[in-house]
Parts: C-alpha cells; sequence; structure tokens
C-alpha cells in the first residue's frame, strides 16, 4: 500500500483520537498487511519503516502534537533508524504498533515502534527524531515535556555508532 494513502487513512482514523492522551503515553495504531507490502508472503523490511512512519503520524494526532509543531513552523525530522526483526509478518495479519517515547534530551526524541501480531512481538522499530525550525532545532521538552527517565544504554551506544560512522 502506498505511503501515502496509508498516512492519509492513518490521519482519518486518528482524528476520533485527537489530543486524547499526553506526549509521554504509549499509543497504539493497527494496520492491515497487504499485497502490496509483501514479497511473496511476508512484509518487506522497507514496509517496517513505512508502518512505524505511519505509527507516528498516529502518535503526533493522539497526543496533539501535530497542532503544536504545525502551528509553531516546526517539522519533525528523522534523524536515524534502527530496525530489530523478531519474527515475519505474514500476509493479511492485522499488525499492532505500539509507539512510546524512550527518552528524550535537548536536542532529540527517541521513539520506540514495537510491532505485534496478536500478543506475539515481532519487530521494533528504533527512531532518533528532532524537531526543527528552518536550520534550528527546538528543544524537544517544549513539545514533549520534561523526560524523566534515564537514557537507555542501547541508545548511548547507537549515539557512539552514529557519531563513529561520520
Amino acid at each position: 500500500m502506498s505511503g501515502l494513502f496509508r498516512n492519509f487513512l492513518t490521519i482519518v482514523w486518528a482524528l476520533w483520537r485527537y489530543n486524547s492522551v499526553s506526549p509521554q503515553s504509549r499509543t497504539s495504531a493497527w494496520f492491515f498487511v497487504t499485497p502490496f507490502d509483501t514479497g511473496i508472503a511476508t512484509l518487506k523490511s522497507d514496509k517496517y519503516l513505512q508502518l512505524a512512519e505511519s505509527a507516528q503520524v498516529d502518535y503526533m494526532l493522539q497526543t496533539g502534537l501535530i497542532k503544536k509543531t504545525l502551528g509553531s513552523g516546526y517539522n519533525f525530522v528523522n534523524a536515524a533508524q534502527m530496525v530489530k526483526f523478531i519474527k515475519p509478518i505474514r500476509l493479511f495479519k492485522r499488525v499492532r504498533v505500539e509507539t512510546q517515547v524512550v527518552f528524550a534530551d535537548s536536542k532529540c526524541v527517541w521513539f520506540s515502534h514495537r510491532f505485534f501480531v496478536g500478543e506475539t512481538r515481532h519487530a521494533e522499530v528504533l527512531v532518533k527524531m528532532k524537531f526543527k525550525k528552518g536550520p534550528v532545532t527546538v528543544a524537544p521538552r517544549l513539545l514533549v515535556g520534561a523526560f524523566r527517565g534515564a537514557k537507555p544504554s542501547w541508545a548511548d551506544h547507537w549515539d557512539d555508532a552514529l557519531a563513529a560512522w561520520s
């Protein structure tokens, strides 16, 4: 299924839950795996990122952050993405993607998108994202609030790997 069309359907569905939870809540979005999402019978690897993007749009609507970001002229830009495949997702399965902010610092927000079929976790997409206004990075606390959790060690390792790759 086209990413644009899926995002449109996600927006329509998420409007029913607009601004219903806080930015530090976990949200859920549901998707069906169609023949356009698969190679022969399993979800293609690039489609995990597409579903994570749609789940992120759903999160932005459910938390009301979409109005804050667009109303202030902010954009959200993915700085890095990482996928952990656990089990393949088959054709015609209903997938639940649970999205939450795992950590936020002065520049970035780390999102987790966990993919479930039934109650079984099949994958996780981690996204390191920035809010931008033109070339300026906007402090995430202005949008998601002050984050009280500790930065996960995997996020430090990921940042180190990204820095070494630059």
